[in-house]
C-alpha cells in the first residue's frame, strides 16, 4: 500500500506561525524532501523533529521525482515543505503532486502560511478576485505582457519580486497603467523589519528607501490606460 504524500506549510519568516498539525506531521512522517536542508534543519531543529531530509529543488526535481515516487509506493509516509510558506507555489513541488495523483497516491494538504495571502489581506486593495502571477520574467518585454494580461481582467494582481530588480519592475508598470493605480509593496512579512509601503505609481518611487532588502510581494489594483482616445478607463481596473 503506497503511503501518504503531505504538503506542508511552514512559517515564511517567524518560527512561530506553524501549525500543531503540521509539527505532529512532520514528527510522525518517514521521511521530509525540503528545498534546502540547511535551512529546513533550523525550524525541524526549534521543534525537536528529527526524521532522514532530501533535498527537491529546482535544480534535481527530476532525479529526485523518481526516486521519491519510488518510497511512495513503497509505502513511506513523505512530507514536502518548501524554504518557506506552502509548497507547490513557485516551485517544484506542484511536479511532485501531480506525479503522485497520477499514480493514485495520496495527496493531504496541511495549510499554513502563504506570503501571497499574508501580504493580499493586509494591503488594503481589493481581495475578492485577483490574479497572482508568482516570479515575474527576467525581460522586460515579457513583463509587460505577463502583467497587462494579468491586469486586463479588472483584478488585483499580486507577484514576487526581487529587491534588486524592484525599482525597474516598477518603471515598467508606470508605461502600463495610470499614475492612481494604487501599489502596495509586502517587504519581510512576519519577520523582525516587516513593512507595508502602500501609494500610487505617481508617488511610490519617492516613497522607497535608495536601498531596499529582503522578501518583496507587489500588490497593484491598476487603472488601465483606454485602448480609444488615451483617457482613463476605471470599469477594468477597479473590483
Amino acid at each position: 500500500m503506497a503511503g501518504n504524500l503531505y504538503i506542508v506549510a511552514t512559517p515564511i519568516g517567524n518560527l512561530e506561525d506553524i501549525t500543531f498539525r503540521a509539527v505532529n506531521i512532520l514528527k510522525s512522517v518517514d521521511l521530509i524532501a525540503c528545498e534546502d536542508t540547511r535551512h529546513s534543519r533550523v525550524l525541524l531543529s526549534k521543534y525537536e523533529i528529527s526524521k532522514p531530509l532530501t533535498s527537491y529543488h529546482s535544480y534535481n526535481k527530476t532525479e529526485k521525482l523518481s526516486y521519491l515516487i519510488k518510497e511512495l509506493n513503497n509505502g513511506k509516509n513523505i512530507a514536502v515543505i518548501s524554504e518557506a510558506g506552502t509548497p507547490g507555489i513557485s516551485d517544484p513541488g506542484f511536479l511532485l503532486v501531480k506525479k503522485a495523483i497520477e499514480e493514485d497516491i495520496q495527496v493531504v494538504p496541511v495549510p499554513g502560511p502563504s506570503a501571497v495571502i499574508s501580504a493580499l489581506c493586509c494591503s488594503g486593495l481589493p481581495t475578492d478576485d485577483f490574479i497572482f502571477l508568482g516570479f515575474l520574467p527576467r525581460k522586460k518585454g515579457k513583463i509587460k505582457r505577463v502583467i497587462e494580461n494579468a491586469a486586463s481582467h479588472g483584478k488585483t494582481v499580486v507577484f514576487y519580486e526581487s529587491p534588486y530588480r524592484l525599482k525597474k519592475t516598477i518603471e515598467i508598470v508606470k508605461d502600463l497603467f495610470d499614475k492612481n493605480s494604487e501599489i502596495v509593496i509586502a517587504r519581510e512579512l512576519t519577520k523582525r523589519f516587516e513593512e507595508f509601503i502602500r501609494g500610487n505609481l505617481n508617488n511610490i518611487s519617492d516613497m522607497l528607501p535608495e536601498k531596499i532588502l529582503g522578501e518583496i510581494t507587489i500588490l497593484i489594483n491598476p487603472v488601465i490606460h483606454s485602448r480609444i482616445d488615451g483617457e482613463t478607463d476605471n470599469s477594468k481596473g477597479n473590483v
